[in-house]
């Protein structure tokens, strides 16, 4: 792995927040979180899991092809939220990240984490998943921030709604500018990691792009702009 940190301590700003980026599924995570939940609904009979499972697999191919209809994907993917109780959704949560995500976790993904941390950077998660499957998996990999499709909540349960724009494309690069707003930060002086052509309009905006164990299209325009290519696997 070489260029693995953003800047290389170069262009670094002396105030305010020095923060650093990171997609979470196929780059911190050796999966996709979102779609592993899916999968763990099924197996526990709370979803329909025949059906389930088929239509998860519709929408990964879609998000692969980059045809995701995003608004579509999330009304199937938040549906499980709002028809069961909080503290089953959160039993089950539990069990799903100590036996499929903690597994997934790649240790080179710590390293690059510890190393922004040793930098004196602010680190933040900028996911498309929604914060109930992302909030643990953050505190996991002991990231204090997080960017994520918000799940409306209303009297103490979820409406199956997402509350806002969602975490995706450009709507990541507006959450990303607000954080950066918020915390004076400057996107220019900061990096951020991604595997996915989803999330080229963030690689285009932030001032230090890194491309890890991109799908194809990724790696075609990395390679062309000669944004660095690393691998954490």
């Amino acid at each position: 792995m070489t260029a693995d940190v953003c800047g290389n301590g170069e262009g670094i700003a002396t105030k305010g927040t020095r923060a650093a980026f990171f997609d979470l599924d196929n780059t911190l995570l050796a999966g996709d979180s979102d779609y592993l939940w899916g999968e763990h609904l099924a197996s526990l009979g709370v979803v329909p899991a025949a059906l389930h499972r088929r239509r998860n697999r519709e929408f990964m191919k879609a998000y692969e092809q980059g045809t995701l209809d995003v608004e579509e994907f999330l009304a199937f993917q938040l549906a499980p939220l709002s028809r069961h109780e909080m503290h089953d959704l959160e039993r089950w949560r539990r069990d799903f990240i100590e036996t499929t995500i903690a597994p997934l976790v790649l240790p080179k993904a710590l390293e690059l984490l510890d190393r922004h941390r040793r930098r004196g950077e602010t680190l933040v998660i900028a996911t498309s998943t929604n914060r109930f499957v992302t909030e643990p998996i953050a505190r996991l990999l002991e990231v204090d921030h997080l960017l994520a499709t918000e799940p409306e909540v209303h009297g103490g349960r979820y409406t199956g709604r997402v509350s806002g724009a969602p975490c995706s494309g450009h709507g990541k690069v507006a959450h990303v500018r607000r954080w950066a707003a918020s915390h004076a930060a400057l996107l220019r002086e900061a990096c951020f990691y991604s595997d996915s052509i989803a999330d080229l309009p963030l690689l285009e905006a932030i001032g230090h792009p890194f491309v890890v164990d991109p799908d194809e299209r990724l790696r075609v325009v990395a390679e062309g702009r000669g944004w660095p290519v690393i691998s954490l696997r």
